[in-house]
């Protein structure tokens, strides 16, 4: 297995995998400070800073890095994979990136889109947990549906099951769009309310240290780094900004009825979703 970028991510997955003494080699492709590291931790067993030499030898190869990266990657993955290899990624998007993969891989090597639902506000190998991935949802976007059934790919699910993950299957957009609103719009509102507070805290009295545990939790991932983000606003822009269109609409919905009884009803739904959340952990 060849683990490329060894960030959170792709971290956690070395570390799951060396926690449930997986038996094959995992060797770790990333730049040299980052894959010691991960050796001393025991996250891979091999490193290396060659790409394609990494991705030459492995059944599997993992591409964990942001999605730019992933999309850049892809040509030379298809080119450089081994016979009967499968190539997936853990990008927050999907679309482009399996658009990407139907036009270079034609050879023996396949690939299968990734996105594993789970994630912190910092990233890093400094942050990788071998638990990142117990009980959460693994989505998978096969290039066609019949990808499903290729041993290749039933294997990887068992995999992904082996760390704790649930595999499910999405086609692209249907993921994208659903991101748009339950990932990607959570994070530009937090970063949204972060931004304003710090640009206003000065100028209209806005004590920092006022905050509580609700604005807290409210701004934690506003610690998400910008060059994560960027490469998920650039290859999911349209689903964005009707995500983005729909929340300032409610926003001027509330507005206007503060001294009204539709406010009590945007409670009652509120509590609605957070049950329904519950009862599908």
């Amino acid at each position: 297995m060849a683990i490329v970028g060894l960030g959170l991510v792709g971290g956690s997955w070395g570390l799951a995998l060396a926690k449930r003494g997986f038996r094959g080699r995992r060797v770790g492709v990333d730049r040299a400070a980052v894959v010691e590291r991960a050796l001393a931790s025991g996250a891979v067993e091999e490193a290396s800073t060659d790409f394609s030499a990494a991705v030459a030898t492995a059944d599997l190869v993992i591409l964990a890095t942001p999605v730019g990266t992933i999309l850049d990657l892809l040509p030379m993955a298809a080119k450089g994979a081994g016979l009967g290899a499968l190539v997936t990624d853990v990008g927050s998007t999907k679309q482009m990136i399996v658009e990407r993969a139907r036009e270079v891989f034609k050879a023996d090597a396949m690939f299968l889109g990734g996105h594993p639902l789970t994630g912190k506000e910092r990233s890093g190998f400094e942050h990788a947990d071998a638990a990142l991935f117990q009980g959460t949802r693994y989505v998978l976007t096969p290039l066609t549906p019949d990808d499903m059934t290729d041993p290749r790919v039933e294997a990887f699910s068992r995999l992904v099951e082996s760390v704790g993950g649930r595999p499910i299957t999405s086609d692209p957009a249907s993921h994208d769009r659903a991101m748009a609103f339950l990932s990607h719009l959570p994070q530009l509102l937090e970063t949204g309310l972060a931004s304003l507070i710090a640009e206003r805290a000065g100028r209209d009295f806005i004590p920092p240290e006022f905050a509580a545990a609700g604005f807290r939790d409210a701004t934690r991932l506003a610690d998400s780094p910008f060059s994560i983000w960027r490469d998920i606003c650039l290859t999911n822009t349209e689903n964005i900004q009707q995500a983005l269109e729909l929340v300032i609409q409610k926003l001027d919905s509330i507005k206007s009825h503060l001294k009204s009884q539709e406010l009590e009803r945007e409670f009652e739904a509120a509590h609605e979703l957070r049950r329904l959340l519950a009862e599908s952990e």
